[in-house]
This record gives structure tokens, sequence and C-alpha cells, in this order.
């Protein structure tokens, strides 16, 4: 009657920077981790519960993604959780769950700050984010000839624009 849900939201932390490559076929992925907070009360003493979470983009939301977020920034993901297996060296078969994202919002937006002002300070003195660039790998599936460095976002297709967290449907 019913059908199956596998319906996936979060927001947290990016616990490291978001990872871009090419897969043989021409499509981009990025893979990142999210961290959780949950905050709760026991015995009248508050506690204190993190989950880590595996995710995954795929696409032009993962170039645009990739070239827009960092290690700290805050993010709203939606997406459905899908687990992969395989095996190891060893013959150990392997397990990893992931959030394979269909939505996001950024909550804090990386920058990057160019000027010609100081590194530290821009106009003012006001500071200026200290910028690396995104960490793009080439796979063993990797075209060599594929430019993958140049990876720029082309536009807002999917509603995935920095907002206000009071914005938030929630």
């Amino acid at each position: 009657m019913f059908g199956d849900i596998n319906d996936v939201r979060i927001m947290g932390n990016i616990t490291r920077d978001p990872e871009l490559r090419t897969i043989s076929s021409g499509t981009s992925v990025c893979n990142f981790g999210v961290a959780t907070n949950r905050r709760y009360q026991q015995n009248n003493e508050w506690k204190e519960e993190v989950e880590f979470h595996n995710v995954v983009i795929w696409g032009q939301r993962a170039e645009s993604f990739t070239q827009r977020a960092r290690k700290g920034t805050r993010v709203y993901i939606e997406g459905r959780l899908q687990t992969r297996n395989w095996e190891d060296q060893n013959g150990v078969k392997q397990f990893k769950t992931e959030i394979v994202v269909n939505r996001f919002i950024l909550i804090d937006r990386y920058e990057r700050v160019e000027s010609s002002f100081n590194q530290d300070s821009g106009p003012a003195g006001i500071s200026a984010k200290k910028s690396k660039p995104p960490i793009i790998r080439k796979g063993k599936d990797d075209k060599e000839d594929k430019k993958d460095k140049d990876v720029k976002p082309k536009g807002n297709e999917n509603n995935d624009e920095s907002i206000d967290p009071d914005d938030l449907p929630f």
C-alpha cells in the first residue's frame, strides 16, 4: 500500500575539506564528512554525543559544492542512505554507508577573498579569510587529459545558495 522511504536530513559541520574527482565516465563526485551533535540530559547531567556521517555528491552539484565549502563550513543536507560493499586486499568484505545528497544549503559559505590589501586584513583592517585551494584528486579511473583542476560552478540550478539560518524550514 505505501512505498518505502529512504530520506535523510542533517545539519552539521564539515569535518574535512571536500575532495572532488572525476570518474572515467566524466562525472564529477565529491566526498566529505559531516559531524552532527546531540545534547541530552541524563541523571541531571548534560551530555553531548557526536555522530560522524560520510557524504557524497554527484555531478554539477559536486563541482559547485567543492568550490564553495571547506572544513568547518556549516551545511544542511537532504538525501538518501546508501551502503556500498567491496572486498579489500585480504579478501575481507568491507562496508561503507553514505548519505547521497539530493539538495544542500550552505549555512556558512566559504568565500575566497582576493584584494590588493595585506593578506591578513582587508579594507579598514577587517580580517580576511585565508583560503586554501580545493582538494582535487585524480582516481585510477580518471582520464589524464581531463582538466579537472579548472572546475568552476555553472550557476545555481539546484537552489543551493547560502541563506540566513533564520530562513530554514525547521
